[in-house]
């Protein structure tokens, strides 16, 4: 298969069309009012020099317990005869002051010590994790209490037992993601390139760490001013006059019935910067999540977002045809561009038939196969338009349920890699047996013999055996063979096979495609082949449909196609096969990047790299062309004997 070149010529810089942090950040509503409320705090907090108040520790007994809202007292007074708000403001900027603090000392050395102990693993694992076992042997509150009682009451102290009582939360935590990170293989090629234990720890593994130290550091802050309000509560943290929010909550209980003003604002202030920091770390989390740099702000739901505008009157199917997919169109909406993966895509599957879609990384294969199934994930993909017809059932129109029910059991998926798509902590067994009775009123044991017997039709030797094997004890071929007997399970009229031969040598690639093909003539399976390789098309497709930029440029049986194609991105593909023999034959990549499908031009899409391009060819839509009976193209100057170029 080829891969595309950069031609030669000015590059453009494009926009990704992707939101930045801030947009998605504040795209998020409960999180924008986090940080909303949050910024007026500290910003209030921080001013207090400037704003006009009273001293907040001067005392005034003639104008004790003013209630709120007297001259002069916003916020009324406490029994001392001080000014709340005075004492609330600056209160909150000590609290904020502790609470910050004392979250970058905890996590400054808990992550230095996860850091170290998953890296190092090991004694020095050992060592620094019992220790911070012996630390959590404790209740945190009663160390904290234990620690100030031996350092002596006081603010700063206070601020060290609770940094201390947390330092174990941020070890356990990093601990675990560097002993995952410090086994993958960039960290052993980092040391193939003869860098440091410590380079390798602050500049490969802690770069992966950082996004989970700051989601648990804007989690964290609100937890930790709580607790140094509770120890001000117990008259251990701030002590008299300094005002925190704490300690005005413990001097106001004293009076709660006959002024409880004097708690309830502390109390609304403690509530209000806990749930706005909280709110705000949820928001960071999220934005910092990987899988929601689409540009949405939530995690993708169980079956894509079904949007169009206009449903097709006739629905009825060919008659011929398991599987009738008329003019499909996927969109992915990334911030305010919207990508047109798949832009009217019609296909038809006949029953024990192969159909193989063929075409560059990108050109939309599998976003088409995994649309007819609502696998495409929502958000940001949605199916805009078009029909998906399963003996006469419209998919896009039918329930969750209803869709939930034909998953795996009328259609089939067998992906790519089988290491990620099974479960790396259930036996094989367990796993086909959960596929089994997902479908079917099988006791355990009956499901056992079906998925035993599922195996031994796939050829693996041994089922009985291999069923209590974990997908890490059998060999990538053996692993697809299962993901193709999970396929099977439920007797499933269609198996869509994205590219499940890619992983695999050439060996046990043609043994699986062996296998298929016999499956499929012996179930009488219809089977939507999705790959790059016109060498696979040719061992098992029965028709080809060629697909780029979102579109099937050329479809016909497999046989047609391969001898005389009709449209030029084909023929380049053809060309780029490797041919037994022909070792003078050059495999010429074809020029040029596919157009982004954000920006697709007016014309064919093909015509910025087609060496046979004309203005004609660029200036409007090229419609899908019938050649023959069952042989459509989409170009204006198809390849044919007397075309000229060919």
């Amino acid at each position: 298969m080829a891969e595309a070149v950069s031609t030669a010529g000015k590059s453009v810089k494009r926009s990704s069309g992707r939101p930045d942090n801030l947009r998605l950040l504040l795209n998020n509503t409960l999180a924008t009012g986090g940080l909303v409320v949050f910024v007026l705090i500290v910003l209030v907090a921080l001013a207090a020099p400037l704003l006009p108040l009273p001293d907040p520790d001067i005392t005034a007994l003639a104008d004790r317990l003013q209630r709120p809202f007297t001259e002069g007292h916003l916020l009324g007074t406490d029994a001392l005869g001080r000014d709340i708000l005075s004492r609330l403001i600056w209160g909150t900027r000590v609290s904020l002051a502790v609470g910050i603090s004392a979250t970058l000392i905890a996590a400054f050395f808990g992550s230095l010590i996860g850091l170290v102990a998953g890296y190092a693993g090991g004694r020095v694992d050992a060592l620094l994790m019992r220790s911070i076992d012996m630390v959590m042997a404790f209740p945190y509150i009663l160390l904290a209490l234990a620690i100030v009682a031996v350092l002596g009451p006081g603010l700063l102290n206070a601020l060290y037992a609770i940094a201390v009582v947390n330092i174990p939360f941020f070890a356990r935590n990093i601990r675990g993601i560097a002993l995952g990170l410090s086994r993958r293989e960039f960290v052993d090629a980092a040391r193939l390139s003869g860098k440091s234990n410590g380079q390798i720890l602050f500049f490969e593994v802690l770069p992966n760490v950082l996004p989970v130290i700051i989601i648990t550091m804007s989690t964290t802050i609100g937890w930790m001013i709580l607790e140094t309000a509770g120890l001000s509560f117990l008259g251990l943290g701030a002590q008299p006059p300094q005002a925190d929010l704490g300690s005005m909550l413990g001097e106001g209980r004293k009076i709660l019935f006959t002024a409880p003003y004097v708690s309830i604002i502390p109390g609304l202030m403690i509530f209000a910067l806990v749930m706005s920091i909280n709110l705000l770390g949820d928001g960071v989390r999220d934005v910092l999540d990987p899988r929601l740099k689409s540009g949405a702000l939530t995690r993708p739901v169980a079956r894509t977002a079904v949007m169009r505008e206009d449903v097709p009157d006739d629905v009825a199917s060919d008659t011929d045809a398991v599987l009738d997919v008329r003019d499909l169109r996927t969109e992915f909406r990334f911030g305010g561009e919207i990508f047109k993966a798949v832009g009217g895509v019609d296909m038809r599957l006949g029953q024990g038939e192969c159909l193989g879609i063929v075409g560059e990384s990108g050109s939309g294969k599998s976003v088409s196969a995994m649309s007819i199934m609502g696998l495409v994930p929502t958000p940001p993909g949605r199916i805009t338009g078009g029909v998906a017809l399963l003996d006469d059932e419209d998919l896009f129109a039918a329930t969750d349920e209803r869709i939930r029910e034909l998953r795996g059991s009328a259609v089939s998926h067998v992906f790519q890699d089988p290491l990620s798509t099974l479960h790396p902590l259930f036996t094989v067994g367990d796993q086909l047996i959960e596929a089994i009775q997902a479908h079917q009123p099988l006791s355990k044991s009956e499901a056992r013999e079906k998925a035993a017997a599922l195996l031994k039709i796939v050829r693996i030797p041994n089922p009985a055996e291999r069923l209590r094997s974990y997908p890490h004890e059998l060999s990538g071929g053996m692993r697809q063979r299962v993901c193709i007997a999970m396929a099977l399970a439920d007797d499933a009229r269609i198996i869509i096979a994205d590219e499940p031969t890619t992983a695999l040598d050439v060996t046990v690639q043609a043994q699986v495609l062996s296998l298929l093909d016999a499956l499929r003539k012996e179930k009488n399976v219809g089977i939507l082949f999705i790959t790059h390789d016109f060498g696979v098309v040719s061992a098992i497709c029965d028709r080809v449909a060629v697909m780029y930029a979102g579109q099937f440029v050329e479809a016909g049986t497999t046989e047609e196609v391969l001898s005389s194609p009709a449209h030029p991105y084909t023929a380049r593909l053809i060309e780029c096969v490797p041919v037994l023999g022909q070792p003078e034959r050059r495999l010429d990549a074809i020029g040029g990047r596919p157009p982004l499908v954000n920006k697709l031009p007016v014309g064919c899409a093909f015509a910025e790299r087609c060496p046979f391009a004309d203005d004609d060819c660029r200036a409007a839509p090229i419609p899908l062309t019938e050649m023959a009976p069952g042989r459509t193209v989409r170009c204006i100057h198809p390849l044919t004997a007397d075309s000229g170029h060919g």
